[in-house]
């Protein structure tokens, strides 16, 4: 069933956190990484998972051999470095309406919402910990999401557990379980203005045709951002 906003989950879990076979590097990381801010910042340094030569899904084990993560393998590692502190593994999955959709880790922190993540786009990293609901979060993904074809039309919150058994976490093979799981799950529908979406769109392909790059500094609601890796930080 999807979370409801009527029962917001706990800032941390009351559970222990399961016990697992971490390698001695990878209890390191878990180590140095006791908040979703530092978990963030290690994703940030991590090369971009591009993929060549085949597609992948790894677990937070392949994350850490590899040293090179895309969106839902930051997501997944991020949710198993942290579920070790007492966090609830939960990620936010969004369906855009070119098909390519974007999966983030979310948590609940002292003030709201917030999300580690990592993208090819400046604008679909992690948000701070201020956002009242998840849906709250998942709107200020609007605008970051706009480019040539991409647009959120949806989204779910989604706790890794209800996988039971299923190893999402330290598998050494690929984990496509995960995905179909957040491809069947039900998606909260968003409504949002298409003259908006327009708007927004002709002014991305408008700095993308005029700088050769994606934009990221005239986005609205940046303090309300993370950090973003080195690589757009570069760039206005």
């Amino acid at each position: 069933m999807p979370i409801s906003k009527r029962l917001p989950l706990p800032r941390t879990d009351p559970a222990e956190p399961p016990v697992l076979a971490f390698t001695p590097a990878e209890r390191r990381v878990i180590a140095r990484l006791r908040t979703p801010g530092a978990v963030q910042h290690w994703l940030n340094d991590l090369p971009y998972n591009t993929e060549k030569g085949g597609e992948t899904l790894r677990s937070f084990r392949g994350v850490v051999r590899t040293g090179t993560a895309h969106c839902l393998e930051a997501a997944l590692s991020a949710a198993t470095i942290l579920e070790q502190h007492r966090y609830p593994p939960l990620v936010l999955s969004f369906e855009s309406i070119d098909l390519l959709d974007h999966v983030i880790f979310v948590y609940r922190g002292p003030q709201g919402w917030g999300s580690v993540a990592r993208s090819r786009d400046p604008g679909l990293h992690g948000r701070k910990p201020v956002f009242a609901t998840p849906r709250a979060l998942a709107l200020s993904y609007f605008e970051g999401y706009i480019d040539f074809t991409g647009g959120i039309k949806a989204y779910a919150v989604v706790d890794l557990r209800v996988l039971g058994h299923y190893d999402w976490r330290l598998l050494n093979k690929n984990v496509w379980k995960v995905e179909q799981l957040l491809l069947d799950w039900p998606h909260r529908r968003i409504a949002y203005s298409a003259e908006r979406a327009d708007r927004l769109r002709r002014k991305y392909r408008a700095f993308y045709q005029a700088h050769g790059y994606k934009p990221w500094k005239y986005y609205k609601g940046r303090d309300r951002w993370t950090t973003l890796p080195p690589e757009f930080r570069e760039r206005g």
